[in-house]
Protein backbone atom coordinates (compact mmCIF):
# COMPACT_ATOMS: atom_id res chain seq x y z
CA UNK A 1 0.00 0.00 0.00
CA UNK A 2 1.67 3.23 -1.14
CA UNK A 3 1.56 5.77 1.69
CA UNK A 4 0.72 8.46 -0.85
CA UNK A 5 -2.75 6.97 -1.44
CA UNK A 6 -5.43 8.35 0.93
CA UNK A 7 -8.07 5.90 -0.33
CA UNK A 8 -5.93 2.87 0.40
CA UNK A 9 -4.97 4.17 3.83
CA UNK A 10 -8.58 4.99 4.71
CA UNK A 11 -9.62 1.47 3.68
CA UNK A 12 -6.86 0.00 5.84
CA UNK A 13 -8.01 2.02 8.86
CA UNK A 14 -11.64 1.03 8.27
CA UNK A 15 -10.65 -2.64 8.47
CA UNK A 16 -9.72 -2.12 12.12
CA UNK A 17 -13.04 -2.76 13.87
CA UNK A 18 -12.99 0.01 16.46
CA UNK A 19 -16.73 0.05 17.19
CA UNK A 20 -17.45 1.82 20.47
CA UNK A 21 -18.53 0.14 22.63
CA UNK A 22 -16.24 -1.65 23.27
CA UNK A 23 -13.78 0.48 21.26
CA UNK A 24 -10.57 -1.57 21.26
CA UNK A 25 -8.66 1.18 19.46
CA UNK A 26 -5.19 -0.13 20.39
CA UNK A 27 -4.35 -2.04 17.19
CA UNK A 28 -5.44 0.84 14.96
CA UNK A 29 -3.55 3.35 17.12
CA UNK A 30 -0.41 1.24 16.90
CA UNK A 31 -0.65 1.07 13.10
CA UNK A 32 -0.99 4.85 12.93
CA UNK A 33 1.96 5.17 15.28
CA UNK A 34 4.09 2.92 13.07
CA UNK A 35 3.42 5.09 10.03
CA UNK A 36 4.22 8.29 11.89
CA UNK A 37 7.36 6.93 13.56
CA UNK A 38 8.65 5.83 10.15
CA UNK A 39 8.29 9.43 8.99
CA UNK A 40 10.23 10.82 11.96
CA UNK A 41 7.51 11.58 14.52
CA UNK A 42 7.94 10.84 18.20
CA UNK A 43 4.91 8.81 19.29
CA UNK A 44 3.47 8.18 22.77
CA UNK A 45 0.50 5.97 23.64
CA UNK A 46 -2.01 6.54 26.45
CA UNK A 47 -4.70 4.08 27.62
CA UNK A 48 -7.62 5.03 29.83
CA UNK A 49 -8.71 1.37 29.89
CA UNK A 50 -7.21 -1.85 28.54
CA UNK A 51 -7.18 -1.58 24.75
CA UNK A 52 -8.63 1.94 24.77
CA UNK A 53 -5.59 3.63 23.29
CA UNK A 54 -5.00 7.23 22.23
CA UNK A 55 -1.76 8.51 20.76
CA UNK A 56 0.10 11.80 20.58
CA UNK A 57 2.72 12.26 17.85
CA UNK A 58 5.15 15.18 17.68
CA UNK A 59 7.44 16.56 15.00
CA UNK A 60 9.70 19.44 16.03
CA UNK A 61 10.59 22.52 14.05
CA UNK A 62 13.92 24.32 13.80
CA UNK A 63 12.78 27.59 15.34
CA UNK A 64 10.49 28.99 17.97
CA UNK A 65 6.72 29.12 18.11
CA UNK A 66 4.05 26.62 19.08
CA UNK A 67 3.19 23.73 16.77
CA UNK A 68 -0.10 23.32 14.98
CA UNK A 69 -2.31 20.48 16.24
CA UNK A 70 -4.39 18.19 14.04
CA UNK A 71 -6.74 15.82 15.82
CA UNK A 72 -9.28 13.09 15.18
CA UNK A 73 -10.81 10.07 16.89
CA UNK A 74 -10.17 6.39 16.17
CA UNK A 75 -13.43 4.88 17.43
CA UNK A 76 -16.61 4.49 15.38
CA UNK A 77 -20.25 3.99 16.30
CA UNK A 78 -22.09 0.62 16.15
CA UNK A 79 -23.50 -0.58 12.82
CA UNK A 80 -27.17 -0.31 13.77
CA UNK A 81 -29.86 -2.90 13.14
CA UNK A 82 -30.40 -2.29 9.43
CA UNK A 83 -28.51 -4.51 6.99
CA UNK A 84 -25.61 -2.96 5.08
CA UNK A 85 -25.41 -3.43 1.32
CA UNK A 86 -21.62 -3.72 1.61
CA UNK A 87 -19.16 -5.11 4.12
CA UNK A 88 -18.92 -2.25 6.67
CA UNK A 89 -15.30 -3.10 7.48
CA UNK A 90 -13.90 -3.60 3.98
CA UNK A 91 -13.49 -0.03 2.76
CA UNK A 92 -14.92 -0.75 -0.69
CA UNK A 93 -14.90 1.91 -3.39
CA UNK A 94 -17.67 2.53 -5.89
CA UNK A 95 -16.90 5.48 -8.12
CA UNK A 96 -16.48 8.59 -5.94
CA UNK A 97 -17.81 6.84 -2.84
CA UNK A 98 -15.68 4.96 -0.34
CA UNK A 99 -17.97 2.84 1.85
CA UNK A 100 -17.52 1.55 5.38
CA UNK A 101 -18.21 2.31 9.02
CA UNK A 102 -16.06 5.28 9.92
CA UNK A 103 -15.23 6.44 6.41
CA UNK A 104 -17.03 9.74 7.03
CA UNK A 105 -16.75 9.77 10.82
CA UNK A 106 -13.80 9.92 10.68
CA UNK A 107 -11.12 7.58 9.37
CA UNK A 108 -10.88 9.36 6.02
CA UNK A 109 -9.80 12.46 7.92
CA UNK A 110 -7.30 10.41 9.93
CA UNK A 111 -5.78 9.13 6.68
CA UNK A 112 -5.62 12.65 5.24
CA UNK A 113 -3.95 14.00 8.39
CA UNK A 114 -1.41 11.16 8.46
CA UNK A 115 -0.51 11.54 4.78
CA UNK A 116 -0.21 15.33 4.93
CA UNK A 117 1.91 15.13 8.08
CA UNK A 118 4.26 12.47 6.71
CA UNK A 119 4.78 14.50 3.53
CA UNK A 120 5.59 17.60 5.54
CA UNK A 121 7.99 15.64 7.73
CA UNK A 122 10.56 15.45 4.92
CA UNK A 123 10.64 19.25 4.52
CA UNK A 124 12.57 21.80 6.62
CA UNK A 125 10.24 23.48 9.12
CA UNK A 126 10.39 26.49 11.41
CA UNK A 127 7.64 25.19 13.70
CA UNK A 128 6.41 21.70 14.46
CA UNK A 129 3.25 19.61 14.35
CA UNK A 130 1.37 17.80 17.11
CA UNK A 131 -1.07 15.05 16.13
CA UNK A 132 -3.64 13.79 18.62
CA UNK A 133 -5.65 10.66 17.81
CA UNK A 134 -8.13 9.75 20.52
CA UNK A 135 -10.05 6.74 21.73
CA UNK A 136 -13.57 6.95 23.05
CA UNK A 137 -14.76 10.19 21.45
CA UNK A 138 -18.09 8.78 20.34
CA UNK A 139 -19.30 8.23 23.89
CA UNK A 140 -18.02 10.93 26.22
CA UNK A 141 -14.62 12.02 24.90
CA UNK A 142 -12.92 9.68 27.39
CA UNK A 143 -9.65 9.63 25.48
CA UNK A 144 -9.26 13.40 25.25
CA UNK A 145 -10.27 13.85 28.89
CA UNK A 146 -7.64 11.25 29.85
CA UNK A 147 -4.95 13.03 27.81
CA UNK A 148 -5.84 16.40 29.30
CA UNK A 149 -5.48 14.94 32.81
CA UNK A 150 -2.02 13.41 32.18
CA UNK A 151 0.85 15.84 32.93
CA UNK A 152 2.94 16.29 29.80
CA UNK A 153 0.73 14.21 27.51
CA UNK A 154 -0.33 17.28 25.54
CA UNK A 155 2.35 19.74 24.55
CA UNK A 156 1.66 23.13 22.99
CA UNK A 157 -0.62 24.19 20.16
CA UNK A 158 -0.97 27.57 18.52
CA UNK A 159 -3.94 26.41 16.45
CA UNK A 160 -6.10 23.29 16.18
CA UNK A 161 -7.69 21.54 13.21
CA UNK A 162 -10.35 18.94 14.10
CA UNK A 163 -10.98 16.53 11.24
CA UNK A 164 -14.65 15.80 11.94
CA UNK A 165 -16.95 15.56 8.89
CA UNK A 166 -17.72 18.95 7.33
CA UNK A 167 -17.54 18.12 3.59
CA UNK A 168 -14.36 20.25 3.62
CA UNK A 169 -16.17 23.40 4.77
CA UNK A 170 -14.19 24.98 7.65
CA UNK A 171 -16.36 25.56 10.73
CA UNK A 172 -15.39 27.84 13.61
CA UNK A 173 -16.98 25.91 16.45
CA UNK A 174 -19.72 23.65 17.69
CA UNK A 175 -22.45 23.58 20.28
CA UNK A 176 -21.89 22.08 23.69
CA UNK A 177 -23.65 19.06 25.13
CA UNK A 178 -25.51 18.48 28.38
CA UNK A 179 -27.49 15.33 29.19
CA UNK A 180 -29.90 14.77 32.05
CA UNK A 181 -31.89 11.90 33.47
CA UNK A 182 -35.24 13.14 34.74
CA UNK A 183 -37.09 10.78 37.07
CA UNK A 184 -40.54 10.70 38.65
CA UNK A 185 -41.63 8.36 41.45
CA UNK A 186 -45.00 7.18 42.70
CA UNK A 187 -46.65 4.36 44.64
CA UNK A 188 -47.25 0.93 43.16
CA UNK A 189 -50.63 -0.82 43.37
CA UNK A 190 -52.69 -3.43 41.55
CA UNK A 191 -53.76 -2.23 38.09
CA UNK A 192 -57.41 -2.98 38.93
CA UNK A 193 -57.22 -0.46 41.78
CA UNK A 194 -55.24 2.49 40.34
CA UNK A 195 -56.74 4.80 42.95
CA UNK A 196 -54.65 2.97 45.55
CA UNK A 197 -51.41 3.95 43.81
CA UNK A 198 -49.64 7.00 42.42
CA UNK A 199 -48.76 6.59 38.74
CA UNK A 200 -45.18 7.71 37.94
CA UNK A 201 -45.82 7.46 34.19
CA UNK A 202 -48.61 10.03 34.46
CA UNK A 203 -46.11 12.32 36.15
CA UNK A 204 -43.40 11.78 33.53
CA UNK A 205 -45.99 12.49 30.83
CA UNK A 206 -46.59 15.87 32.43
CA UNK A 207 -42.82 16.44 32.50
CA UNK A 208 -42.69 15.74 28.74
CA UNK A 209 -45.50 18.21 28.13
CA UNK A 210 -43.69 20.88 30.11
CA UNK A 211 -40.45 20.24 28.25
CA UNK A 212 -42.23 20.82 24.96
CA UNK A 213 -42.79 24.39 26.18
CA UNK A 214 -39.41 24.79 27.89
CA UNK A 215 -37.64 28.11 27.27
CA UNK A 216 -33.90 28.45 27.75
CA UNK A 217 -34.10 32.17 28.42
CA UNK A 218 -31.00 33.05 26.35
CA UNK A 219 -30.52 35.13 23.23
CA UNK A 220 -29.71 33.38 19.95
CA UNK A 221 -26.00 33.12 19.18
CA UNK A 222 -25.07 35.03 15.99
CA UNK A 223 -23.40 31.96 14.42
CA UNK A 224 -24.63 28.92 16.40
CA UNK A 225 -28.26 29.93 16.69
CA UNK A 226 -30.34 28.71 19.62
CA UNK A 227 -29.87 25.79 22.01
CA UNK A 228 -31.93 22.66 21.37
CA UNK A 229 -33.60 20.02 23.55
CA UNK A 230 -34.43 16.44 22.63
CA UNK A 231 -36.10 13.74 24.72
CA UNK A 232 -34.29 10.61 23.56
CA UNK A 233 -35.35 7.83 25.93
CA UNK A 234 -38.31 6.97 28.15
CA UNK A 235 -38.78 4.07 30.54
CA UNK A 236 -41.31 3.27 33.24
CA UNK A 237 -43.08 0.46 35.01
CA UNK A 238 -42.17 -3.17 35.56
CA UNK A 239 -45.35 -4.97 34.49
CA UNK A 240 -48.56 -4.01 32.74
CA UNK A 241 -50.87 -5.05 35.56
CA UNK A 242 -49.34 -2.76 38.21
CA UNK A 243 -49.36 0.97 38.81
CA UNK A 244 -45.78 2.07 38.01
CA UNK A 245 -43.85 3.63 40.87
CA UNK A 246 -40.95 4.92 38.76
CA UNK A 247 -40.49 6.49 35.30
CA UNK A 248 -37.55 8.21 33.65
CA UNK A 249 -36.60 10.12 30.50
CA UNK A 250 -33.22 10.96 29.01
CA UNK A 251 -32.80 14.52 27.74
CA UNK A 252 -30.11 15.75 25.36
CA UNK A 253 -29.47 19.51 25.18
CA UNK A 254 -27.09 21.22 22.76
CA UNK A 255 -25.82 24.45 24.28
CA UNK A 256 -24.42 27.75 23.06
CA UNK A 257 -21.67 29.89 24.66
CA UNK A 258 -22.68 31.33 28.00
CA UNK A 259 -24.82 28.41 29.10
CA UNK A 260 -23.73 26.10 31.91
CA UNK A 261 -24.94 22.66 32.95
CA UNK A 262 -25.73 23.99 36.42
CA UNK A 263 -27.72 26.93 35.11
CA UNK A 264 -29.79 24.75 32.78
CA UNK A 265 -30.38 22.21 35.56
CA UNK A 266 -31.71 24.94 37.88
CA UNK A 267 -33.99 26.19 35.12
CA UNK A 268 -35.29 22.66 34.45
CA UNK A 269 -36.04 22.10 38.13
CA UNK A 270 -38.01 25.34 38.28
CA UNK A 271 -39.97 24.51 35.12
CA UNK A 272 -40.77 20.95 36.18
CA UNK A 273 -41.73 21.67 39.76
CA UNK A 274 -41.22 19.32 42.67
CA UNK A 275 -42.47 16.10 41.05
CA UNK A 276 -39.24 15.31 39.17
CA UNK A 277 -35.56 14.90 40.00
CA UNK A 278 -33.01 16.13 37.46
CA UNK A 279 -29.56 14.51 37.31
CA UNK A 280 -26.72 15.69 35.08
CA UNK A 281 -24.99 12.69 33.49
CA UNK A 282 -22.78 14.34 30.82
CA UNK A 283 -21.47 17.77 29.98
CA UNK A 284 -19.14 19.09 27.27
CA UNK A 285 -18.56 22.78 26.57
CA UNK A 286 -19.29 24.58 23.32
CA UNK A 287 -16.34 25.71 21.20
CA UNK A 288 -16.14 28.90 19.16
CA UNK A 289 -13.40 30.92 17.46
CA UNK A 290 -13.81 34.42 16.01
CA UNK A 291 -14.07 34.00 12.24
CA UNK A 292 -12.08 37.21 11.91
CA UNK A 293 -9.01 35.59 13.48
CA UNK A 294 -6.03 35.90 11.12
CA UNK A 295 -5.31 32.17 11.09
CA UNK A 296 -8.97 31.30 10.45
CA UNK A 297 -8.90 33.67 7.48
CA UNK A 298 -5.78 31.91 6.25
CA UNK A 299 -7.64 28.59 6.43
CA UNK A 300 -10.42 30.26 4.41
CA UNK A 301 -7.75 31.29 1.87
CA UNK A 302 -6.67 27.65 1.52
CA UNK A 303 -10.20 26.29 1.20
CA UNK A 304 -11.70 28.95 -1.09
CA UNK A 305 -10.28 27.60 -4.38
CA UNK A 306 -11.15 24.02 -3.38
CA UNK A 307 -14.74 24.94 -2.51
CA UNK A 308 -15.27 27.41 -5.34
CA UNK A 309 -16.35 30.12 -2.92
CA UNK A 310 -15.17 31.84 0.23
CA UNK A 311 -16.35 30.09 3.41
CA UNK A 312 -18.83 31.92 5.63
CA UNK A 313 -18.75 31.75 9.44
CA UNK A 314 -20.62 28.61 10.52
CA UNK A 315 -20.53 26.01 13.28
CA UNK A 316 -21.25 22.31 13.67
CA UNK A 317 -24.36 20.97 15.40
CA UNK A 318 -22.46 17.99 16.87
CA UNK A 319 -19.77 18.16 19.55
CA UNK A 320 -16.13 17.10 19.23
CA UNK A 321 -12.94 16.51 21.21
CA UNK A 322 -12.36 20.22 20.73
CA UNK A 323 -14.47 20.87 23.82
CA UNK A 324 -11.67 19.21 25.80
CA UNK A 325 -8.57 19.93 23.73
CA UNK A 326 -9.10 23.63 23.04
CA UNK A 327 -9.10 24.60 26.75
CA UNK A 328 -6.36 22.04 27.49
CA UNK A 329 -4.11 23.82 24.98
CA UNK A 330 -4.96 27.25 26.40
CA UNK A 331 -7.71 28.26 23.97
CA UNK A 332 -5.96 28.60 20.57
CA UNK A 333 -8.00 29.32 17.42
CA UNK A 334 -9.75 26.14 16.30
CA UNK A 335 -11.49 25.02 13.13
CA UNK A 336 -13.43 21.85 12.35
CA UNK A 337 -12.55 20.67 8.87
CA UNK A 338 -12.82 17.19 7.39
CA UNK A 339 -13.68 15.36 4.16
CA UNK A 340 -16.57 13.33 5.59
CA UNK A 341 -20.20 13.99 4.69
CA UNK A 342 -21.96 15.31 7.82
CA UNK A 343 -25.28 13.78 6.77
CA UNK A 344 -23.64 10.34 6.36
CA UNK A 345 -22.23 10.11 9.86
CA UNK A 346 -23.56 7.15 11.90
CA UNK A 347 -25.78 5.95 9.02
CA UNK A 348 -26.10 2.56 7.38
CA UNK A 349 -23.90 2.34 4.25
CA UNK A 350 -21.78 5.25 5.48
CA UNK A 351 -19.45 6.62 2.82
CA UNK A 352 -16.97 9.41 2.11
CA UNK A 353 -16.38 11.20 -1.17
CA UNK A 354 -13.03 10.19 -2.67
CA UNK A 355 -12.65 13.60 -4.29
CA UNK A 356 -13.16 15.35 -0.95
CA UNK A 357 -10.75 12.94 0.73
CA UNK A 358 -8.07 13.77 -1.81
CA UNK A 359 -8.80 17.50 -1.54
CA UNK A 360 -8.62 17.42 2.23
CA UNK A 361 -5.21 15.74 2.10
CA UNK A 362 -3.89 18.59 -0.02
CA UNK A 363 -5.65 21.20 2.11
CA UNK A 364 -4.21 19.79 5.35
CA UNK A 365 -0.73 19.81 3.82
CA UNK A 366 -1.11 23.44 2.76
CA UNK A 367 -2.41 24.50 6.18
CA UNK A 368 0.52 22.70 7.81
CA UNK A 369 2.99 24.17 5.32
CA UNK A 370 1.87 27.74 5.95
CA UNK A 371 1.92 27.35 9.73
CA UNK A 372 5.31 25.65 9.77
CA UNK A 373 6.96 28.16 7.44
CA UNK A 374 7.79 25.66 4.72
Amino acid sequence: MPLADPVALTSELVRFETVNPPGEERACAQRIGQLLEAAGFTVAYYEFETGRTSLVARLDGSGEGPPICFTGHIDVVPLGRAAWSRDPFAGERDGDRLFGRGTTDMKAALAAIILAATRLASLPRKTGIELVFTAGEETRCEGSHHLAAQPGALGEAGAIVIGEPTANVPLVGHKGLVRYLIKTTGVTAHASMPEEGDNAIHKIAEVVRRLERFAFGVAEHPVMGSPTLNIGTITGGLNINSVPDEAEIGVDIRTIPGQTAEGIQDRLKTALGGEATVTNIASEDSVVTDAGDAWVQEVYDVMEPLLGQRPEPATAVYFTDGSVLKPAYGGPPTVILGPGEPTCAHKTDEYCSVAKLESSTEAYLEIMRRWCGV
